[in-house]
C-alpha cells in the first residue's frame, strides 16, 4: 500500500469515526474511494471476480458481526477473522476464471434475496438517530489508530501476491472502521449492505468504460454509483415515511 493509500484510509476512517449516524457512517464507508485509488495505482482491471469481491467485502463484515457480537471476540481477533473470510473468499475467486455478465446478474440477485430477507426481519426502517455519548463507547486513541492502519496496510502488502486482482475490493478502511463502528457493527453492517449496490453500479460502468481513458472509466464509475445510490436513499426515506404513518395510524 502507498503512502497516498494509507493517507486515504485515515481520512476515511477518522471520517467514519466522527460520524454519529450509523446510516450516514455506512454511506461515507461505501464511497469507492479506496477501491477508485487501487484501480488506478495498481491497474487491474475489473472483471467477474471483482463484483463478486464486493460480495467478499459484506462477508467482511459478517463475520466481524458475528465473531465479535455473537462470539464475543475481541474485536481486533473478529477483525482477523473477517480479512481471513476475506482472502479465503477471493483465494476461491481466483482460482477459477468468472465470466462478468453471469457475476453481474449473480450479484444483483444475491443483492435482492439479502434486501427482502433484512426486510422480513426488519419490516419498517427506523429514521437514523444519532448515537449518544453513553452509547458510542470509547473512541481508539490516535496512536492506537494509526498503528492498526499501519499493521493493515504491512498485512495487505504480504498478501497482495495472493490476492492480486482482489486488492480492488479489499477492505483497506474496513479493518478500522469495524473497530471504530464495534457498538454498532449489526446495524452498520446491515446499512453497508443495502449500499454495497452502488459498488456494483461502479464497477460495472468502470468495466464498461475500462478499454478507454482511466478518467473517463473512473467518471462513469462515479456517476453510476451516484445514480443508485441516490435512488438507495430515495427509497430509504420513502420507507421511513410510510412506516411513520403507519405507527401514527396504529396510534
Amino acid at each position: 500500500m502507498t503512502v497516498s493509500a494509507v493517507l486515504l484510509v485515515t481520512a476515511v476512517v477518522w471520517a467514519v469515526s466522527l460520524i454519529r449516524s450509523v446510516r450516514l457512517r455506512a454511506f461515507v464507508y461505501s464511497l469507492p474511494l479506496p477501491m477508485s485509488l487501487a484501480l488506478v495505482s495498481t491497474g487491474h482491471r475489473v472483471e467477474g471476480a471483482q463484483l463478486l469481491g464486493v460480495l467478499g467485502l459484506n462477508l467482511f463484515f459478517v463475520v466481524v458481526a458475528v465473531t465479535h457480537h455473537r462470539l464475543c471476540w475481541p474485536i481486533l481477533l473478529a477483525d482477523a477473522a473477517g480479512i481471513a473470510g476475506y482472502v479465503a473468499f477471493s483465494a476461491g475467486l481466483l482460482a477459477v476464471p468468472v465470466p462478468f455478465a453471469p457475476a453481474l446478474v449473480g450479484t444483483v440477485a444475491l443483492w435482492a434475496l439479502a434486501m427482502l430477507l433484512l426486510r422480513r426481519r426488519h419490516p419498517a426502517p427506523e429514521p437514523a438517530a444519532p448515537v449518544t455519548g453513553a452509547h458510542s463507547g470509547r473512541r481508539l486513541p490516535a496512536p492506537v489508530k494509526l498503528l492498526v492502519i499501519l499493521l493493515g496496510a504491512t498485512l495487505t502488502g504480504l498478501l497482495g501476491e495472493l490476492l492480486r486482482a482482489m486488492v480492488v475490493t479489499f477492505p483497506y478502511s474496513g479493518v478500522l472502521v469495524a473497530v471504530e463502528s464495534r457498538r454498532d457493527l449489526v446495524a452498520f453492517t446491515r446499512h453497508f449492505a443495502r449500499n454495497s449496490l452502488a459498488l456494483v453500479a461502479f464497477l460495472a460502468a468502470y468495466h464498461r468504460w475500462q478499454d478507454g481513458p482511466p478518467v473517463a472509466a473512473l467518471a462513469a464509475g462515479w456517476v453510476a454509483f451516484a445514480l443508485v445510490a441516490g435512488a438507495l436513499h430515495a427509497a430509504t426515506r420513502v420507507d421511513v415515511i410510510r412506516s411513520r404513518k403507519s405507527a401514527t395510524a396504529a396510534g
